[in-house]
């Protein structure tokens, strides 16, 4: 007797993201449920031996073990799927699992990357230090020129990755632009979308192949658990990055799956107070004397506007700034703050502030971080769910005082 197999996906993938983000990808039990059912289990059992031969010929069959797949984690890849409008979706247990899964899913020894020289510290590690050490050469480029894009991909290259917005100075790439510079070079395109969710951007729309995510920020959205995600084209998920997935272990739990597909639920209202409350705080802030830039992606100062506008529904709840008094000033700045913790995370309910020189980017060398523009004076804020008007006071106090 075969376990029955998965239910299907909601069939709700015509309608609006904000249903989709409420009832996509549920699979109620016998029960009958209201909230989504947790899977606490790290196996499953079976009736007799035949029935356990079965699950393992075909997962269509049943489930086997949680490392290879789970009834709460299936419902938030369903889910993610339907948010994202990708053909297939597999959790991992951090975003960092999921940017290093996607690469390695895609290259073997010979190979070689190209990636932009804007991404977060732990990325631009993998990409600098650690591909290469498996024979993969790699080629870091400049986001926004796509010369230097043209230049390098000529060779030809087995992946292409980039974030935009990056981490930590909000820099853009045209995401249409250097996915067909990409795929003319016979390259799978990984785009980081974490900073702008999928209720800002859509990459798969623009191009790209592949789109990666840290669950742990916006999608959980209250700084409670950690996890990932890596979405795409049923062929890649299921032959190459599904096999890397099942065999190195980097599972998320059904626990915090289920966290996240209760962050789903309120993703697009959450987004949208982000985005209106980090756009004042980034009005206000370039226009202040002790500032010297303000990197936001709506505003008009921004040398990226044009892309913003393009590819962006909004501008998202990050932003970097600098500081006119250096790292005195940014620390005096972050210091003085009430309503902002200083922290690694982001993507958070709770307004967020870090250095990243001395933090996320203390690992980058201090050349390459100054060709990045991260200066000692500059700071990246991840903007809350306080107040608008408490934020832009407390940081007007906190400014007082650099």
């Amino acid at each position: 007797m075969a376990l029955p197999s998965p239910q299907p996906v909601d069939p709700v993938a015509g309608l609006s993201i904000d249903t989709r983000l409420v009832r996509g990808g549920t699979r109620r039990s016998h029960n009958r449920e209201t909230s989504e059912a947790l899977y606490l289990t790290s196996g499953f059992v079976y009736p007799d031996a035949e029935t356990a031969e079965a699950a393992f010929a075909g997962p269509e069959e049943g489930w086997i073990y949680t490392r290879f797949g789970n009834p709460t984690t299936a419902m938030l890849e369903d889910r993610l799927a339907l948010l994202e409008g990708a053909p297939a979706v597999r959790a991992t247990a951090t975003g960092m699992a999921a940017v290093f899964a996607a690469l390695m899913a895609s290259v073997k020894a010979g190979d070689r990357v190209v990636a932009s020289r804007a991404l977060f510290g732990s990325c631009h590690y993998v990409v600098s230090r650690i591909l290469p050490r498996f024979g993969v050469e790699t080629r870091l480029v400049d986001p926004g020129d796509l010369d230097q894009w043209r230049d390098a991909l000529r060779p030809g290259a087995a992946a292409v990755l980039f974030e935009t917005p990056s981490n930590p100075m909000i820099d853009l790439v045209d995401i249409a632009a250097v996915a067909e510079l990409g795929h003319a070079a016979g390259a799978r395109v990984i785009v980081d979308n974490v900073f702008a969710t999928a209720i800002e951007q859509r990459p798969l729309a623009h191009g790209a192949d592949v789109v990666v995510y840290s669950a742990t920020k916006h999608i959980d959205g209250q700084g409670r658990c950690l996890g990932g995600a890596v979405l795409g084209d049923a062929r890649f998920v299921v032959e190459d990055l599904q096999p890397f997935l099942r065999h190195t272990g980097p599972t998320l739990s059904p626990f915090n799956a289920w966290v996240f597909l209760k962050g789903l639920e309120t993703l697009g209202l959450r987004m949208e107070r982000h985005a209106r409350s980090a756009g004042r705080i980034a009005g206000f802030l370039a226009e202040h004397p002790k500032v010297l830039d303000v990197r936001y992606p709506r505003l008009e100062s921004h040398p990226q506007h044009a892309i913003a506008r393009r590819q962006m529904r909004r501008g998202g709840a990050m932003l970097a700034v600098t500081l006119a008094g250096g790292k005195a000033a940014a620390f005096r700045f972050a210091n003085a703050l009430r309503l902002a913790d200083i922290s690694p995370n982001l993507g958070d309910a709770k307004t967020l502030i870090a250095h990243p020189a001395t933090t996320t980017h203390a690992n980058v060398a201090p050349e390459e971080r100054a060709r990045l523009g991260i200066s000692d004076g500059t700071l990246r804020l991840s903007v809350g769910l306080e107040d608008a008007d408490d934020l832009l006071a407390d940081m007007e106090q906190a400014l007082a005082v650099c």
